[in-house]
C-alpha cells in the first residue's frame, strides 16, 4: 500500500421523475472520485426493473454512451470503491445486486464484525462464503424483503445485526433509502433539486448539480424517498461520533461538515500549527492537495510565504499498484516533483496532512534536498497516528504506523528532517471549532466508540 490514508467508498442518490438520474449521479460521482478510485458503479429503477452498470476504473473510464441511454429510469444510486475488504473480486463492485432484482444497495463505511450477520443467514441456508460486509447487508435486507416485508421493515428488522460504520443507500423499484449508523462516523447529506431529492456522501457533489443542500442525514436514522415524498424513521438513539479524518484529510475542501466548510477548518489546522511551532524559515510548501488549506492558514499566521513548490501529477494512480520496491520507490517522484528554483539556497518549511508510515515523507525531503534546501522542517496538521482505523479508512496494521514505535525525534531522523512538529491532540480539536464528544479520534486515542470485536487483541495501548 501507499503511504497514504484511503477512503472506502463514496455514496451518492437521486430521487426525481423529471430528472435525468443516471447522468446526475455520474456528475456526482465524479465529485467524489477522491473516496474511492478502484471501481465505480450506478444502479437505476425505471419501476419496472433496477438495471446496474459497474466496472474498474475510475468514473471518467467506466461509464459509456451506451450505458446512459439504458440507464433509464426515476430512481439512482451511485457508489466508488476502494477496494480492502474482498480485494480484487470483480464480484464485489458495487452497488450490491442479486438476481432477484429487489434491492441495490452501497456502502461506506465497514462492519468489523460481521459474525451476527453471518450466523443468521447461516440459521437460514443461506450461503456467506466470500461475501463481505456489504454483501451480507444486503444478503440480510433482501432475506426479509423475499418473505414479503416491506423494505422499510426489512432495514429496521435487520439494523440491531449490523455492528460497525454503516452509511448507505439502498434502493427499490419505488424507493431511495438512506442509512446512517448511529455514531455517524461517516457523514451523509440530503438535497433538494427541482422536485427530486440527492442523497450523498458529501455537500460537494450536492453542489456540484446545482442541488440545494436541506440537512444531514441523522445518525441512527433512516430516511425514505418515494412518491410521496420524504419520511424519516429513528431506528436508534443518535450519538454522534463523526471520523475527525474527514475534516482533517477525506472530505473536499468545498464541503460543509457539521456546519462548517473544511477548507477554512484546515486553514485553522494550519494557524493553530504556527502558533504552536514558531520555525524561522524562507518558504512554505504544502503536499497536494489536501495540505493546501492548512499551509495557506500556516502561512498567513506565521508571516512566512507560501509557495507551491510541490507539483503533482493527477493521471498517476496509486503507486502500490507497482509491483516492485524499486518501481514503488519511483512512485513519489512521478506523483509529486519538487520545482528547484522555489527551495533552492531556502530553509523550507513543508506542510503534509498526516504522515503514515513515513516512506514518503523521507523522499519528499531528500528530494528537496537534492533541490538545493538548505533546511527542511516538516509539519503534520494532524496528532501522531498511533492506531489503525476499523470503520471505513484503509490503514496500515498498528505495527507499520511509524509513530505507534518510534518517538517524535527518532522519526525526524528517519525521514531526515531539519525538524518535525506534529499538531497537538488539543489544536486540532480547538481548530474545528466544535466539541472533542462529537468526533470519533481513534486513531490517535485508541478509544473506538463501537466494537471493534477480534480486532481488539490487534491493538497494542503504550
Amino acid at each position: 500500500m501507499e503511504d497514504r490514508l484511503y477512503h472506502k467508498c463514496g455514496v451518492f442518490g437521486v430521487y426525481g421523475k423529471e430528472l435525468e438520474v443516471a447522468q446526475l449521479t455520474y456528475f456526482g460521482l465524479h465529485a467524489l472520485q477522491h473516496r474511492g478510485q478502484d471501481s465505480s458503479g450506478i444502479s437505476v429503477s425505471n419501476s419496472k426493473e433496477i438495471i446496474t452498470r459497474k466496472r474498474y476504473g475510475l468514473v471518467a473510464q467506466v461509464y459509456t454512451k451506451q450505458d446512459f441511454k439504458e440507464l433509464k429510469g426515476f430512481i439512482a444510486i451511485g457508489h466508488n470503491r476502494y477496494s480492502t475488504s474482498g480485494g480484487t473480486n470483480g464480484s464485489h463492485i458495487q452497488p450490491v445486486t442479486s438476481r432477484h432484482n429487489l434491492l441495490s444497495l452501497a456502502h461506506n463505511g465497514n462492519l468489523p464484525i460481521t459474525k451476527p450477520v453471518e450466523d443468521f443467514l447461516s440459521s437460514k441456508k443461506i450461503p456467506t462464503h466470500g461475501l463481505n460486509d456489504s454483501e451480507l447487508m444486503h444478503r440480510l435486507i433482501q432475506h426479509y424483503m423475499l418473505k414479503g416485508m416491506a423494505v422499510e421493515k426489512a432495514i429496521e428488522k435487520s439494523f440491531p445485526l449490523f455492528t460497525g460504520s454503516f452509511c448507505f443507500l439502498a434502493m427499490t423499484k419505488t424507493k431511495l433509502i438512506a442509512i446512517r449508523d448511529s455514531y455517524g462516523i461517516r457523514p451523509l447529506s440530503i438535497g433538494k433539486l427541482n422536485n427530486g431529492y440527492i442523497v450523498s456522501s458529501e455537500t460537494c457533489a450536492i453542489d456540484v448539480i446545482d442541488g440545494k443542500f436541506v440537512r444531514d442525514v441523522i445518525p441512527g436514522e433512516m430516511v425514505v424517498i418515494d412518491s410521496r415524498g420524504i419520511k424519516s424513521y429513528q431506528l436508534a438513539k443518535s450519538n454522534l461520533k463523526l471520523d475527525i479524518f474527514e475534516f482533517v484529510y477525506f472530505s473536499r475542501r468545498d464541503s460543509m461538515l457539521l456546519g462548517k466548510r473544511v477548507h477554512e477548518v484546515r486553514k485553522n489546522l494550519g494557524v493553530q500549527l504556527a502558533k504552536e511551532y514558531k520555525i524561522k524559515a524562507d518558504v512554505v510548501i504544502p503536499v497536494p492537495e489536501s495540505a493546501i488549506s492548512a499551509s495557506i492558514g500556516y502561512a498567513m499566521k506565521s508571516g512566512i510565504p507560501l509557495d507551491f513548490g510541490l507539483v503533482k501529477n493527477r493521471y498517476i494512480g496509486r503507486t502500490f499498484i507497482l509491483p516492485k520496491q524499486r518501481l514503488r520507490n519511483h512512485g513519489v517522484r512521478i506523483k509529486l516533483n519538487p520545482i528547484g528554483d522555489v527551495v533552492k539556497d531556502k530553509r523550507v518549511i513543508v506542510i503534509d496532512d498526516s504522515i503514515v508510515r513515513g516512506t514518503t515523507m523521507k523522499r519528499l525531503v531528500d528530494m528537496f534536498r537534492n533541490r538545493g534546501a538548505k533546511e527542511v522542517h516538516v509539519l503534520s496538521s494532524c496528532p501522531p497516528i498511533v492506531f489503525p482505523d476499523f470503520y471505513g479508512i484503509a490503514t496500515p496494521s498498528q505495527k507499520e504506523l511509524i509513530a505507534s514505535s518510534k518517538t517524535v525525534s527518532q522519526i525526524k531522523k528517519f525521514i531526515n528532517a531539519d525538524s518535525l512538529h506534529y499538531l497537538s491532540y488539543k489544536g486540532l480539536i480547538k481548530a474545528t471549532g466544535l466539541p472533542e464528544g462529537v468526533f470519533c479520534t481513534s486513531c490517535f486515542t485508541g478509544n473506538y466508540p463501537i466494537d471493534i470485536g477480534e480486532h481488539a487483541k490487534e491493538i497494542i495501548k503504550p
